[in-house]
């Protein structure tokens, strides 16, 4: 029989919530954090909104020392894994350092250290490698952070599939737990609300460049315009169910399908790859899609991307079959921070019986959605599938569930 593999904890930094319970409190209400960037002057650039965490301050939660080997985006990584850690009741130094591994997701991460880089190529002509290795090196320095903060040694790794990594991740320490290590920090965060960070997004041509917050960020809505960025995601504790329970922990619910799909070639004529995932998750759980009580959408807002959504959405459960939300309209779409968060609201809906809405949208009647939209819509929620997709043809689907 397979492990089980649940989740214990939970850490969330978000644009409309710091912490699990703000977080929690503003996304079921329908508190937007999306609007014009703060943390540099966008008025030179096209796009000016985002989705920032409001008052996070690194001094507060990190010893000094660490600051100024740090950027904001480490930093935040750092605080959610204490969070996560602390709500799951686990101290690292009283268990098996071995015992312990990290597995995160990383996709924009990176810029605002590689500016920081660049600054001092200008300055300083010597500092030129550190400035082209900084991606690199960036995309393993969070889950090494963490696995050096807290003295973890069993497996570690980084999963770059861009808005799909995060559960590219979650998975991949699922398989990690099976293999035989009882705990794993994943999830991811993102945050690249910087100068260099900005034009590198821009360059995608996705972004809206729209000036109004409300009217900014449109999935499947027939004014759709592209989305807005943000920075943030959750870090979550992975557990073997059996360890779990005999530490008697608080459980949210069981990671219990995962199935990622590439896209064909642009003009090959075959069908894109993200039903395909759906029923790859599905058939992984042992669910029939009668079995699924909400989906929480990659939710793009460009029309054609939303198109294929609503066509696998539809596809799998039928016309308005499933009640289907993005609770990112109120954050942005976070890249690899994105998908972990949708994870962790799906839980938290669940304990609740409540499904988040998706703010801001008149849905448009052709992609035949139940979308959940103005408000909040109570609900007996026993099973959610998450749906992500990332740049360049990455689509992942991922199944929680309650346990009782």
């Amino acid at each position: 029989m397979t492990a089980s593999v649940v989740v214990t904890g939970l850490g969330i930094a978000s644009p409309n919530g710091l912490g699990t319970q703000d977080y929690w409190d503003a996304t079921r209400n329908g508190k937007s954090g999306i609007g014009r960037i703060t943390r540099f002057d966008p008025s030179r650039y096209p796009s000016r909104l985002a989705g920032e965490i409001p008052g996070f301050v690194a001094e507060e939660h990190l010893p000094s020392r660490l600051l100024p080997q740090t950027d904001r985006m480490t930093r935040i990584v750092l605080v959610t894994a204490d969070w996560a850690l602390a709500d799951a009741g686990v101290r690292p130094e009283e268990l098996s350092e071995f015992d312990m591994g990290v597995v995160t997701a990383s996709a924009s991460g990176g810029f605002e250290f590689g500016q920081e880089e660049l600054k001092k190529l200008w300055s300083q002509g010597s500092q030129y490698v550190s400035a082209y290795q900084s991606f690199a090196w960036f995309y393993a320095v969070n889950s090494g952070q963490i696995s050096i903060r807290n003295g973890m040694k069993g497996p570690s790794g980084v999963v770059v599939s861009d808005q799909a990594g995060g559960l590219d991740a979650l998975a991949q320490a699922r398989r990690q737990i099976r293999k035989g290590t009882n705990l794993i920090v994943s999830g991811g965060i993102d945050a690249s609300i910087c100068p260099w960070g900005w034009v590198a997004q821009l360059a995608s041509g996705r972004l809206s460049t729209s000036g109004e917050p409300s009217r900014a960020y449109l999935p499947f809505d027939r004014d759709a315009c592209g989305y807005v960025p943000g920075e943030g995601g959750s870090i979550l504790l992975l557990e073997a169910a059996d360890a779990a329970r005999a530490r008697g922990a608080r459980v949210y619910g069981e990671i219990a399908g995962y199935g990622a799909t590439f896209d064909p070639r642009p003009g090959s004529g075959r069908e894109p790859g993200l039903r395909r995932a759906i029923d790859i998750a599905l058939a992984d759980a042992d669910l029939a899609p009668d079995d699924i009580d909400v989906v929480f959408a990659d939710a793009a807002a460009d029309p054609e991307l939303d198109r294929i959504e609503a066509e696998a959405i539809t596809g799998v459960f039928g016309p308005r079959g499933v009640p289907v939300t993005a609770p990112k309209t109120m954050t942005g779409r976070l890249y690899s921070g994105a998908a972990p968060l949708d994870v962790a609201t799906a839980l938290l809906a669940i304990a609740e019986g409540l499904i988040p809405p998706t703010v801001h949208i008149d849905p448009h009647a052709e992609y035949a959605l139940d979308l959940v939209v103005s408000e909040a819509r109570p609900a007996v929620l026993r099973t959610a599938l998450i749906l992500a997709r990332g740049h360049g043809g990455f689509n992942s689907a991922l199944v929680v569930r309650a346990v009782d």
